[in-house]
């Protein structure tokens, strides 16, 4: 049984002509600690799936299961629960609190979880120690992102869910985040999910699924991974 299974996932917006079909019949199954790269055009469906995935949406058909449970089968409470023990999501927007600082907003993602990690160890991992004390307006774009990573991170979550995490950042902080992704999945094992259109991140990928009007057009493993450093674009 994979860890995760995505079946038969179809979602619509709107109705009568203003009618749209975001997916049409989704199927992936992901192995645990795996990183997914989910890559697309803008429109393709790839972040309304991530938010399928995570809860955050409903599908109008299919199902995902996580571990063999299925989240349409919880209730509400149950499903709050579940996202907050098991998902770690990263944006694009960085979606700190301005009045806390640093560390601060790293330990929000700690309050909601039973097994949390080492706030200072994270803080270290991800190069922020040393600026711990300051408020967000205080660090860059970069050093923002990795904060928002620190909060996802330290709740120790089964799945990262990353949307167009590097969208808003330049091509030297874009791959410092990439690296950072790829060394918390080797560090802490979790299950990564990332949402993109630049096509040179789908080579740091164990598994990538392409998306184009709502469907896969393409899923295949990455038989010569390369690592976040090496990437190019």
């Amino acid at each position: 049984m994979s860890f995760i299974e995505i079946k038969g996932i179809k979602k619509h917006y709107g109705e009568g002509e203003s009618r749209v079909d975001v997916l049409n019949g989704i199927d992936i199954e992901i192995e645990k600690g795996e990183i997914v790269v989910l890559l697309g055009p803008s429109g393709s469906g790839k972040s309304t799936l991530l938010n399928i995935i995570g809860g955050i949406d409903d599908a109008d058909d299919g199902y995902i299961a996580i571990n063999g449970e299925k989240t349409a089968n919880m209730s509400e409470k149950d499903l709050t629960l579940y996202r907050r023990k098991h998902l770690g999501y990263v944006f694009q927007q960085y979606n700190l609190i301005p009045n806390l600082n640093i560390k601060e907003n790293v330990e929000v993602g700690a309050y909601l979880s039973d097994k949390p990690l080492e706030t200072d160890e994270i803080l270290k991992t991800l190069g922020l120690y040393e600026h711990r004390h300051k408020l967000p307006n205080q660090l860059s774009g970069g050093q923002q992102q990795r904060t928002s990573i620190g909060r996802a991170i330290i709740k120790n979550p089964d799945i990262l869910l990353c949307d167009e995490p590097t969208g808003a950042l330049d091509y030297k902080t874009s791959k410092e985040i990439l690296k950072l992704i790829e060394e918390v999945n080797h560090k802490y094992g979790n299950t990564v999910i990332m949402v993109t259109h630049n096509d040179a991140i789908k080579n740091m990928a164990d598994r990538v699924i392409k998306l184009r009007d709502g469907a896969i057009r393409k899923e295949y493993k990455n038989e010569t991974k390369v690592s976040a450093a090496d990437l190019d674009w």
